[in-house]
């Protein structure tokens, strides 16, 4: 029972940043007015929110997929998984909207919150510090999606609710983990590298366009920052 205490506990401090950094997001869109400033920072965010996704492909999700399966199947999963999000992101366009940053959020909030859940009967230090990382790279990844969401037409309490509810998502994702995947490191290996392809997909296709911003070669290096952040979460994690 204890052990699933910290899993609730360390899962609910790494989920609860989707919340706050919709409310972060809500406020800067409320009290920054529009200009060169506010486009900046905008397009920063989104760069760094990138550079943090694709560190997490890097270290996390596509690394421990590699280590479990063999070379077809790894090779599969992870093109199953562009190929989904390919045919969803056509689809999501069609229907007139786009919602690239939050699914991109919850292709890597959701397979880390399981590997964090099915690692802590092992190691309570790399779960501790996994919820850590995850917590880290909610926050700029929700205050971009937040904006994704508003863009598409969503009220801001409906945007914040949206959030909330997903913030618990961690909960139970770490839960299950634990419980089901513990014991199943080839099932836990196929969903990373599944959400792998689509991770990347989303970000060529729809995140990276969007961070570039005419004249201003600033928000770039938020991408570089938002990957040292991958980086020194990885060094902590050893």
């Amino acid at each position: 029972m204890e052990i699933i205490l910290k899993i609730v506990l360390y899962s609910s401090l790494s989920g609860i940043t989707v919340f706050l950094g919709g409310l972060l997001s809500r406020l800067f869109e409320r009290h920054f007015r529009k200009g060169l400033i506010k486009e900046g920072a905008l397009h920063t965010s989104i760069a760094f929110g990138g550079g943090i996704i694709i560190a997490a492909v890097a270290f996390v999700l596509a690394p421990e997929g590699m280590k479990v399966l063999s070379l077809v199947p790894m090779a599969l999963l992870f093109l199953a998984g562009a190929i989904a999000f390919f045919f969803l992101d056509r689809y999501i366009e069609k229907k007139g909207g786009t919602v690239s940053q939050l699914l991109a959020m919850l292709m890597d909030f959701i397979p880390e919150a399981i590997a964090l859940g099915a690692v802590f009967a092992a190691d309570h230090n790399l779960g501790l510090l996994l919820a850590i990382f995850i917590g880290l790279q909610n926050l700029p990844e929700s205050f971009n999606a937040y904006l994704d969401l508003r863009d598409n037409g969503y009220t801001s309490n409906k945007c914040l609710l949206i959030l909330f509810c997903l913030s618990f998502s961690g909960i139970f994702a770490a839960v299950s983990g634990y419980y089901l995947l513990s014991n199943m490191p080839q099932l836990t290996a196929s969903l990373m590298l599944f959400s792998s392809g689509g991770i990347l997909y989303l970000i060529f296709q729809d995140i990276a366009p969007m961070s570039k911003l005419q004249k201003s070669w600033f928000p770039a290096l938020g991408v570089n920052v938002g990957f040292l952040v991958g980086m020194i979460g990885q060094k902590l994690l050893g």
